[in-house]
């Protein structure tokens, strides 16, 4: 050994650094190289089989040491198909080993890499920057769930994604206890009522009987009389009188008439005939309204003035309410329209289930709406589903009496005479003091619903245990919280992205986000004696074992990973690699001073 022994011992330091050197240069150069793992350098000693006192220091070799399990800084991308990890794991890639018709053809063998800047090529392939294409596993459209266990390359076409049918609407709304449809009074308990009279056909469910007739009220507007200082009429105004008195603006006179249904009541002179069909002209307003009340059989709710002055009739229960007269000044000196007309409350056909198209402006009237959405059939033609809200019972009528709705849904708009505009779901939706319904409807169905001509099949609205409720809402409105349905119109596949889940989603031209693939990652018992190669990508070995799928980190979508190569760390190792190989040179230098020493002695 001696002197030749430190020559050849610094020759093999000199190439143990070079070979760090070398990997130093490869990790400086690759500082911003998308997910690439740095190789640090080790160095082994080679130490001679000697006695324990002589041992050597012995030589040096040098191996390189992997990183691949050492993460780079993850960062946001500005590209929606880039994706990284966060995490173990490798995506599986493929790479072409060679193009038919422009077409890749692939050689089957599994890759892996960390490099995530995948984008979708011209033949709907995602490839990084390296050119390998992403490996994964399909979604099924229809149900979301992958359609197997073994990655394959992920290829995205430009075909149509089938339209679906609607078969269920999700529905949450809250009812207004009072709703304030057209109709509604507050001065006349059950007015914000759908009133079946009103119909030519009952649009409540089929078969409900008709409802018992109830007093409905029109009332004028405030009226005074002659006397000088304003002074609201009341019941004792006279019909006729003279100047300041207490009698209406307008005498009525001799002869004329009052027609209440058909029963005429005339006028007869001062003092004159008093009885059902006759009345002085100086006689009082309360007179005038108790014939008219007689006339119209209404021995329920007499018609009345009040305290300023407004007179306000009731049908009673027995009749319809219509006037007319032959004197309409004297008469709308009342503060009273002609003609008046009002209709009881109640009464009608039995339920129907429908409302037809001579209907409709009555239902508008009685009714709320309560939200519409668009609905697809088996094609994907759109239609609009819209819904009204009608309460038809009251728990404030008294007894026997509970909060009660009836839903509609809307069948032709532009129908006309006895043709269905509108389709009861043939349920009665009930609600307790509580604001919640009693008993619960989760769900109705639209049996075999055809709108606007667009036959839809059955279709369910969901409510949920308690997704309609009914409480105080001071619009009155029918406040709808969620309507959405699973339908859609065929759409084309228009992007990709990554989810942070690892899903590659698709948007089409229809609106519609869909899954269709599952990015797999695979993670190795062994990930640092994974076998390098070029563009950031791996190849399995014996020592790394087989990849396994389904235990790896999670990915990041719109994000790189960046290269695990720090400069700084590396500008120092460099400095310690040059050192260390100028030592090892002046090793050399002085072996061959020595050497050169030796050589003299013998001259």
């Amino acid at each position: 050994m001696g002197i030749f022994g430190a020559l050849t011992t610094s020759v093999a330091g000199l190439r143990a650094q070079s070979y760090a050197l070398e990997n130093i240069s490869g990790n400086i150069a690759n500082s911003q190289t998308t997910a690439f793992k740095r190789i640090d350098t080790s160095f082994l000693d080679l130490i001679p089989d000697t006695g324990t006192t002589s041992q050597l220091a012995g030589s040096v070799t040098s191996a390189s040491r992997e990183t691949n399990t050492v993460q780079g800084d993850v960062q946001a991308a500005a590209v929606a198909t880039y994706m990284a990890i966060n995490g173990d794991g490798f995506f599986a890639v493929q790479k072409p080993g060679n193009f038919t018709d422009n077409q890749p053809v692939f050689d089957g063998v599994d890759r892996y890499t960390r490099r995530g800047d995948f984008t979708l090529d011209k033949n709907g392939y995602l490839v990084n920057g390296a050119g390998y294409y992403l490996e994964g596993i399909p979604i099924d459209p229809t149900t979301g769930n992958v359609t197997g266990s073994v990655p394959t390359v992920l290829r995205f076409g430009s075909d149509f994604l089938p339209a679906q049918p609607t078969t269920s609407v999700t529905y949450r709304a809250n009812l207004a206890s009072y709703p304030l449809t057209s109709k509604h009074d507050n001065s006349v308990p059950g007015s914000e009522l759908l009133n079946v009279g009103d119909f030519t056909s009952n649009p409540r469910i089929i078969g409900t009987p008709p409802n018992p007739y109830m007093d409905n009220a029109s009332p004028g507007t405030a009226a005074s009389s002659k006397l000088t200082t304003p002074t609201a009429i009341s019941g004792a105004t006279l019909l006729s009188g003279g100047a300041n008195t207490d009698s209406l603006t307008t005498d009525f006179a001799i002869g004329d008439t009052v027609t209440v249904n058909g029963v005429t009541i005339t006028f007869t002179a001062s003092g004159g005939l008093d009885d059902a069909t006759n009345i002085p002209v100086d006689s009082t307003v309360a007179n005038l309204l108790a014939k008219i009340d007689a006339a119209n059989g209404n021995t329920t709710n007499p018609s009345t003035v009040s305290a300023t002055g407004v007179v306000t009739m009731h049908t009673g229960l027995a009749n319809n309410l219509q006037i007319t007269s032959s004197n309409t000044g004297a008469f709308t000196a009342l503060g009273l329209s002609l003609p008046v007309t009002a209709t009881r409350l109640g009464g009608g056909t039995p339920g129907t289930g429908t409302v037809v198209g001579s209907d409709i402006q009555s239902f508008i009237d009685e009714s709320v709406s309560g939200g519409a959405t668009t609905a697809y059939d088996v094609s994907g033609s759109p239609v609009s589903l819209q819904f009204r809200w009608a309460k038809v019972d009251s728990s404030n009528l008294g007894a026997g009496h509970v909060d009660k709705w009836n839903l509609f849904y809307q069948v032709d708009a532009n129908a006309t005479g006895a043709a269905v505009a509108w389709q009861n779901v043939g349920t009665d939706f009930t609600f307790g003091a509580n604001g919640q319904m009693n008993p619960a409807v989760s769900s109705v169905t639209l049996n075999s619903a055809t709108i606007g001509g667009v036959a839809l099949g059955n279709v369910t609205v969901n409510f949920g245990a308690s997704g309609v409720t009914q409480f105080a809402d001071a619009n009155g409105n029918v406040q709808v919280n969620d309507i959405h349905q699973d339908g859609f119109p065929a759409g084309q596949l228009q992007t990709v992205a990554i989810s942070n889940n690892g899903r590659v989603v698709g948007s089409y031209s229809n609106g519609r986000n869909i899954d269709l693939a599952q990015i797999t990652l695979a993670t190795f018992n062994g990930p640092n004696f994974l076998k390098r190669i070029d563009g950031g990508a791996f190849e399995a070995t014996d020592e790394s074992g087989q990849a396994l799928y389904g235990k790896g980190g999670t990915i990041v979508g719109s994000s790189l990973e960046g290269s695990n190569s720090d400069i700084a760390d590396e500008f120092t190792k460099l400095i310690v690699t040059q050192q260390a190989y100028s030592a090892n040179t002046k090793v050399i230098t002085t072996a061959n001073q020595m050497a050169q020493d030796l050589l003299n002695v013998l001259r």
